[in-house]
Parts: C-alpha cells; structure tokens; sequence
C-alpha cells in the first residue's frame, strides 16, 4: 500500500489528535503528519493509538482474508521472545538460520522432492517475495539456456490463468515479462489447459499453476497442465518449467488431498511457492520458495556470505527480516507434526462442507468451485431485489467481513460471495454466520437496500486488478550435517 504525503493546509482540523486522556498525561492536541515537539507517555501513546486501532475490524470475523488471525500462547510466547532478531545476521543468530535449514527440509520433502533431488529453497516475507525470486529465476534460466543456444532471447513471456494472484502482474511489470493470461469464462474460473499450451512459444520462461486459486478456492489442473506441456515440449524441442503457486494449497492438498499429483511428483514443475501466513498456521508474513535443482536456481542469482568460519547462500529482495515469523513455522512443524495438520485440516474443511450446505439450503445461493480449499464461495440466484454487495454490507452490521466481488475480466459479469474457513471458525461461529447470513437476506428482501447494488467495481477485492489489457489475453547437501536440502537466507 503506496501512502501520499498530504500538504498540511489541506487537512485542516484533521491535522491534531484530540486528547481523549488528557487527565492521564496529554493537556494539547498533538500532530496527526509531523513529529511532536516532545515526548509523552508511553501509556497514553499507547491508548491513543489501542483505541483508534478499535476502529479496525475484529481479525477473527474476518472471512475475507487467508491470512492466520490466531495462534496458541506458546508460538505468542516464541514470537515475542525473537521479534529482536534479525534472520539475516547469521553470525549473531546461526541458529535461527539452522531453524530455516529444517524448515525449508520439512517442506522440500512434503512436496516430494526426492532423496536424489539437490533442492534449494528460502524463507521469505510471504509468497509476495517468494513469487517475485521464482520468476526472477525463470527468467534467467530462459535467458541462459538461450544464449547457450546460439538464439538471440526475443521478448520474454509468463502464461498463466487470469485468476492469479496481482503480484504476477506486478512481476511481469516490474521485470519486463510479457504476461500471456488464459482468460476466464463465466462458468470456468480456472486455468484451461489447450488454451494455455496454445500461447507457449519458445520464449516464455514457464508457465504458473495456481493451487487455490483467492477467487473461489479452486485447484487448476496441474497434472494435466505438467503432461500437457511435456507433450509440447517434446514435439517443438523446447524447455518450460512450471511454477505452482501453492500459497493458499500448499498447506492443505498434502493433507487432505495426499495423492493429488501437482508437486514435485511432476517432471515439468521446477519451483514451488507456498505462505506459511495462510493454511501454515502462522501470522503474517512468512512465506517459502523451493526449487526440486539447484540447477533450477542461476547460481548468478545466488550470493555466499561467510560465517562463523562457513558460508551460507543468500537470494532475496530484501535483506533484513525478522526472525520471529520463521521461528513459529518451526514450532508448528514440531507442535502439529503431519497428523497434527491433517486434523486440523480436516475439521476446516468438515465446517466448510456444513457450511456450503447451509448456505445451499437457504435458497437464493448456489456454490461456486469445486470442493479444494476451505473454502465457500457463492452466487446468487434468480432475481433477488438485491444483490451480494448489498449482503456483504448488511454482515458488517454483526462485525462479519464477508467480501463480495466481480471475477476476473471476461467473467465480470458473475459476482460472488466468498468465505475463508480458517482456524478459529469453529462450527458453532459458523453457524452464527450461517444465520446471520439469513436474516441479512431476509432483511434485505423486505427492507431499503444498504448500498446502490454493485457496490464493488471489478478488481476492488482480493487481488484483481481493473489495469490488465483484455487484448493481450485470448538446497544442496551441506556435507557432514546429513541434511538433503539447504536453505537461502
């Protein structure tokens, strides 16, 4: 989020925070945009400031949002214990960095990477980061095998479906990539395989499967997608790597779909991104990029910087990072272990099932996606005097953020309601939404409508993004240690 410098003589009475505790420490207004000329208490900055942040919503009725709102006391204990650490400072905290190493090893072997596979992977500031390296590598990787070719590399391209995430567009942009987007329909809302093999060419630098997709949870066909394009590939000898953006699936598939083949199970994906801040269980902003080789990440991408009389390998946007957030991953890893997570797994996607069905038997509502994440998304039917961006408004009157929202271009028409069931939602809370949900309908059938209707143009919630041109869319072995897979700070 860009935020603008506002000149002062715009803001008028706007400019002062008006003391609300001036028996406890302030007597005078102090400044919203420019420094105090002096010091104040730390308890009556902190009431200002609590009491302001009361206006947010509550984290916990949040069903627009994947990222974790809760956690156990014990990873609240081990947070705070380390917010003072700083992960890149491998010589003041080796061992935070060692923590990583097991981390990223966890996660290389949950998704399949074999004994045999030389993986690479880092933590990062969420899957953010993570997608911008796994592009960046793509990228070079392309260009390389290109040169090595004796071809002059033409203008790069990435072919994804139009339902990804906004910071592949913003990858694309910012390292001038071409984007290719497989648009959607209004009865497909993922990725359609001919459609995407037909935009391959020998520059594209790979192509992205997305594992949950944040419009309606959905699962794209990698498989079909990885066998699809090891055919085209074959048959005009080129060398495409897939990308699966697993950050919402990444933490679930594993558990609640063990045979589902869309890892590293699959010849033709070469890299993985997944967010610990999601179905990992952990606050934002954590998240992990793998690569199955080390050869699938350019070793001129890489840097070593010794330490303690060793040398650990570096490859990121940023360099200092707190430490904290990597710190509870690997409490949750030792906390829930596999059984751990498929339990808890399960049971959100038991509530998701109940839910779905609540809302189905409600009579205005038909489910949109397949039944991949926890999630629940919905359309309206028939001709209801009011549509989802009225009812999004009407729950916020009982604290729910609820978001409602156009899909992606060439689907704009369908709009929807979407619920994240995330640890924290127990049944009997969605039970509380579920009928919560119903008076809000019946309310909005009798009643003035809160909103114009429509409310939400396209793009205005969860990751679109209203820019896009229609026209251009039709770790190594560390040797001694026993560990398979290193980790890059």
């Amino acid at each position: 989020m860009l935020s603008r410098k506002v000149p002062l003589a715009e803001l008028g009475e706007d400019r002062s925070i008006v003391p609300t505790f001036a028996s406890r420490g302030l007597t005078e207004p102090v400044p919203r945009y420019e420094l105090p000329d002096g010091p104040m208490p730390g308890d009556v900055a902190y009431l200002a400031i609590h009491h302001e942040l009361a206006l947010d919503g509550n984290p916990l009725l949040n069903m627009a949002t994947f990222v974790t709102t809760w956690m156990d006391d014990h990873a609240d204990r081990l947070i705070a214990e380390t917010l003072n650490k700083n992960a890149i400072d491998w010589d003041e905290y080796p061992q935070t960095v060692e923590v990583q190493d097991r981390c990223v090893n966890i996660l290389a072997r949950l998704f399949h990477a074999e004994e045999h596979h030389d993986s690479v992977g880092t933590a990062t500031v969420g899957s953010s980061e993570a997608i911008h390296l796994a592009g960046l590598a793509m990228k070079v990787r392309w260009r390389n095998a290109a040169r090595a070719a004796g071809r002059r590399p033409g203008t790069p391209n990435i072919v994804m479906g139009a339902g990804v995430q906004v910071v592949w567009e913003k990858f694309a942009r910012y390292f001038d990539v071409e984007p290719r987007y497989v648009p959607m329909t209004d009865r497909r809302f993922v990725i359609d395989v001919d459609e995407a093999m037909a935009l391959v060419d020998e520059n594209t630098i790979g192509l992205v499967g997305i594992l949950g997709t944040t419009y309606t949870g959905e699962y794209e066909p990698i498989a079909e997608l990885d066998a699809a394009l090891e055919s085209l590939c074959a048959e005009r000898g080129l060398d495409v790597p897939i990308h699966v953006d697993a950050a919402s699936g990444g933490f679930v598939a594993p558990f609640l779909q063990p045979d589902l083949r869309w890892d590293f199970r699959l010849g033709r994906v070469r890299s993985i991104n997944v967010s610990g801040h999601k179905y990992g269980l952990v606050y934002p902003g954590i998240g992990w990029i793998l690569w199955r080789e080390q050869d699938d990440l350019p070793e001129e991408l890489v840097f070593t910087v010794d330490y303690l009389g060793g040398s650990h390998a570096t490859f990121g946007l940023n360099f200092s990072r707190g430490a904290s957030q990597i710190v509870a991953q690997y409490y949750n890893f030792l906390r829930l272990g596999f059984d751990g997570y498929r339990e808890i797994m399960s049971a959100l996607a038991a509530t998701t099932r109940w839910l779905r069905q609540r809302l189905a038997e409600m009579g205005p509502f038909s489910v949109v996606g397949d039944d991949d994440l926890p999630v629940v998304c919905v359309r309206l039917d028939g001709n209801e005097p009011f549509d989802v961006f009225d009812l999004s408004d009407a729950l916020r009157t009982r604290g729910w953020i609820v978001p409602a929202y156009r899909m992606a271009p060439d689907a704009e028409d369908v709009a929807v309601l979407r619920i994240v069931v995330r640890e924290g939602l127990s049944r009997d809370m969605a039970g509380n939404l579920a009928d919560d949900i119903e008076r809000a309908v019946e309310h909005l059938r009798r009643g003035p409508r809160p909103s114009l209707g429509g409310g939400a143009p396209a793009g205005s919630a969860v990751g679109r993004n209203t820019t896009r041109a229609r026209s251009g869319r039709a770790a190594s072995a560390q040797p001694g240690t026993g560990r398979k897979t290193r980790a890059l700070c």
